[in-house]
């Protein structure tokens, strides 16, 4: 699961698609309607927030108004219904990684995205977050770190 702290707009199709299926997932999970990813670490910090489905409704907000940008058909109605306006801090040490790992992963999956933003230093993040200094969140799972 990859709950994006960068803005959607920067995801390819692929990407935008699976932060959509991801969030319904985290969604539900966070209804506790699904045994499983109960525990995975991306939730922590949604469950940290006042209103942890409401962060998750802004967060999907966010997701589905990029697919109706690019005029995708979305549904909505799967994201459930919130007044949330708050934001979730995250580290820029967070975003930087996710940024790291999002040009990576283009090089392969979308070249003509990958050459838009290769030389873009720091991505906007997701309207959900709040950036703030900082190292990698601990909740995020890097190979080798101790």
């Amino acid at each position: 699961m990859r709950l994006w702290t960068i803005h959607p707009g920067y995801l390819d199709t692929r990407g935008l698609l699976a932060a959509w299926r991801e969030g319904l997932l985290a969604q539900k999970v966070l209804r506790g309607e699904t045994r499983g990813y109960r525990n995975h670490p991306q939730l922590s910090r949604f469950r940290s927030s006042a209103d942890p489905l409401g962060a998750i409704a802004k967060y999907l907000s966010g997701i589905y108004g990029e697919a109706v940008n690019r005029a995708y058909k979305f549904d909505g109605n799967k994201i459930a219904p919130s007044d949330f306006s708050g934001q979730i801090l995250c580290t820029r040490g967070q975003l930087l990684y996710e940024w790291r790992h999002l040009k990576e992963k283009l090089k392969t999956r979308d070249a003509v995205r990958h050459d838009a933003i290769k030389n873009m230093e720091e991505p906007e993040p997701h309207p959900l977050f709040k950036i703030v200094e900082g190292e990698v969140e601990a909740w995020e799972v890097i190979n080798g770190r101790i």
